[in-house]
């Protein structure tokens, strides 16, 4: 995707339907509502996907990103929600009476507040599905990248090869319905980022209520020796769990993203606290607006380290009440 290098950059973290946040975080911005439309003279938003799901206006927030991208003031990647709602609405292309994403009551709750609040407008559901289809699973714009979770050079140069732009279709989506397809590994690693499983068959409870087998880790990390060096995630291994030692398998398994890498911006991570590079390389802008956390930005202009003092944000303190 070819971006003006002239032009300053709003990068902008998952919004999950906070869109009263979002509104405020553009006003401090220097972004003006002007025929319906956030605009800047001199910049231009860039979302790191997730508009969809949890929050309290999805519909809202859909039409207020997606107005400014047909306006030439925005682009915006997929998350991994927008891609689940793509897999949850495509039937399975090799069994009949099925989706690519299963209509299991777990799936069905993580989508539950876009369908309900999409409930009276199932024609403007059915047009930003379409629109799905239109937003990268990345943007390398050479000095800087951007992808939702993690960025894994050998699976972005295999999907450039069949998708230039980075924009799957529904061929792709449906193919992902086969665990271990290129389509299934290639969305779980940039949408999802890497993981490790538990050792010994634990599983553990995160604050959302799920319970999983594995936990998130680092893409980054340097030298780790053990499990809590690789760990991220809001919550924390139990104490024995993060002393255990990684063997020598699990340490060339990891993926590295070095820092002599260009940019890297993420969401999707659930960050808490003061907003603040992972290194000078590498930021992630997802704060937990959705949990009342903050919806965070990064003022991208032509640095090539990330400087602590260009992250801006708007505390989300109470629930916004739906329309």
């Amino acid at each position: 995707m070819h971006l003006d290098t002239d032009r300053g950059y709003d990068l902008i973290g998952d919004v999950h339907g906070c869109v009263h946040s979002l509104e405020h975080l553009l006003d401090s911005l220097g972004y003006r509502l002007h025929a319906g439309v956030w605009r800047h003279p001199r910049r231009m938003a860039l979302f790191l996907g997730d508009i969809i799901d949890r929050g309290p206006r999805i519909r809202e927030a859909l039409h207020l990103v997606h107005a400014m991208v047909e306006a030439g003031q925005a682009h915006c990647l997929m998350g991994n929600h927008e891609f689940n709602a793509l897999g949850w609405h495509t039937p399975r292309a090799d069994v009949s009476n099925s989706y690519v994403r299963p209509h299991t009551a777990r799936h069905g709750r993580q989508l539950q507040e876009t369908l309900q609040q999409f409930d009276a407008y199932a024609d403007e559901l059915r047009e930003f599905l379409a629109w799905f289809y239109e937003l990268p699973l990345f943007i390398d714009a050479g000095r800087f990248r951007m992808v939702h979770a993690c960025w894994d050079e050998a699976r972005i140069a295999a999907l450039r090869q069949r998708y230039p732009q980075g924009c799957i279709d529904q061929a792709f989506v449906q193919a992902a319905a086969e665990p271990g397809s290129f389509a299934a590994s290639t969305c779980s690693r940039l949408l999802c980022g890497t993981d490790m499983r538990l050792p010994d068959g634990l599983t553990l409870t995160g604050d959302d209520g799920y319970t999983r087998a594995h936990f998130r880790t680092k893409f980054w990390a340097e030298a780790p020796q053990t499990y809590g060096d690789i760990v991220f995630q809001p919550d924390a291994l139990p104490a024995h769990v993060a002393q255990t030692p990684l063997s020598a398998q699990q340490k060339d398994q990891l993926l590295h993203y070095g820092e002599d890498q260009p940019l890297l911006f993420v969401g999707h991570y659930w960050r808490r606290g003061r907003p603040a590079p992972i290194r000078p390389n590498l930021a992630c802008l997802d704060y937990s607006a959705v949990m009342f956390g903050k919806l965070v930005a990064y003022r991208l202009d032509q640095e090539t380290r990330l400087d602590p003092q260009k992250f801006c944000w708007v505390e989300v303190e109470r629930p916004e009440a739906p329309r």
